[in-house]
């Protein structure tokens, strides 16, 4: 237990690092070494591991930097998220990146890759457009041309070439990931007392600043862990986290919810860490397609892809019904254009199928819970006194 609690400190202090002091270490040890971040959400991070690079997540300041020059770059009605990564761009703590990626979220990201490239901060700022066709031949076909300009961003700084093997070995890598990640949560939906929230919100997040290697070994001692019984179990609702995918919430929110009388069984937090369903293919001899296929075929549900042919609404019906719900809990950061859109699709389709919700919106900076906290404990009492 002792060694288990240690491992989730650790966890917290690469996590929320906005220096990212690993992965500067994990550089120097190697010159021909390369440093690439991204927002998120989603960014199949094999592309940059197989060219001995490390694909590194910013996913913003949160409640551990005040933003002063960030608040100039953007106007009020914005997210946090972009005036955080602003803030720490110009303060340093980005320098030992060598080049940036920024997917297509919103426009705010859209946006906040030219300033990068304005601030000249990195060697290249690429805004990584996602298809919203999905047939292979044309959405297949442009997603593909997007990793390969990735690819030869990275080429140009460490001149390190792609192999059909070293792919191939990094896919396998990231699979063995996304298995450990998905069985925690497996554990976790069947005894959610085992390994809290916030714990696996630290894991699965410190994944996104070290090697991938080292993460696999973190999330195997994770579940050995919670393989056997820790904990109590509590008189908790079961709930999903529906519209953090980008900009993340304190953990302040996230424990609030769980002490209100919430266990958390599945949630869009870290969502690229999750993105794709089930394995990509390891043993291709065109690895590139694989990595292809996987985005136009087993990409999750989110507000940030145009899936008009699988409504929204039924996926999170149905993430309910696997994961044995009590309901939802649909938390935007406020401004999130794509979660707000969204979100009155997706309350029709929960009210339709008798699925009780409640909405709320934060900042990631938010530093006071209280109203949250008595908005979630009035949720779990009413469907625990009523449903």
């Amino acid at each position: 237990m002792k060694q288990f609690n240690e491992l989730l400190a650790s966890c917290k202090e690469v996590a929320f690092d906005l220096r990212f002091t690993k992965a500067a270490n994990w550089k120097l040890a190697d010159k021909s070494r390369a440093i690439v971040g991204f927002l998120p959400i989603y960014f199949p991070r094999e592309i940059v591991h197989a060219v001995n690079g490390l694909a590194v997540g910013i996913m913003g300041a949160g409640d551990h930097k005040q933003i002063i020059k960030g608040d100039a770059y953007y106007q009020s009605y914005i997210c946090h998220l972009p005036r955080g990564i602003i803030e720490m761009a110009l303060d340093d703590s980005l320098n030992h990146f060598d080049g940036f990626v920024f997917p297509a979220i919103c426009d705010c990201i859209r946006n906040l890759s030219g300033m990068f490239k304005l601030a000249e901060k990195g060697k290249f700022q690429r805004y990584f457009d996602y298809p919203q066709n999905f047939d292979t031949l044309i959405g297949g076909v442009f997603y593909r041309q997007e990793l390969e300009k990735i690819i030869a961003d990275v080429y140009a700084i460490n001149k390190v070439e792609l192999t059909t093997e070293n792919l191939n070995r990094s896919i396998k890598l990231y699979n063995y990931n996304r298995k450990l990640i998905e069985e925690i949560y497996k554990i976790r939906q069947q005894y959610p007392w085992r390994l809290s929230a916030v714990d696996t919100y630290l894991i699965i997040r410190a994944g996104l600043a070290i090697p991938v290697e080292e993460h696999n070994i973190i999330l195997e001692q994770t579940v050995e862990a919670i393989s056997n019984e820790r904990g109590e179990p509590m008189d908790n609702i079961r709930v999903v986290i529906s519209g953090s995918f980008c900009e993340q919430p304190p953990l302040g929110l996230i424990k609030s919810i769980e002490m209100a009388g919430c266990y958390i069984v599945d949630d869009d937090l870290m969502l690229g860490s999750r993105w794709i369903q089930g394995d990509i293919e390891d043993n291709s001899n065109d690895p590139l397609t694989a990595l292809t296929n996987a985005y136009l075929t087993q990409s999750t549900c989110s507000s940030a892809v145009y899936d008009v042919g699988n409504p929204k609404g039924k996926r999170v019906v149905d993430r309910v019904k696997k994961h044995d719900a009590d309901g939802v809990i649909f938390s935007a950061a406020s401004f999130c254009d794509p979660a707000l859109l969204d979100r009155p699709e997706l309350q029709k389709a929960c009210d339709e199928a008798g699925v009780p919700h409640i909405n709320f919106q934060y900042h990631e900076n938010t530093g006071q819970f209280k109203v949250i906290k008595e908005q979630a404990g009035t949720f779990s009492d009413s469907i625990k006194l009523w449903a």
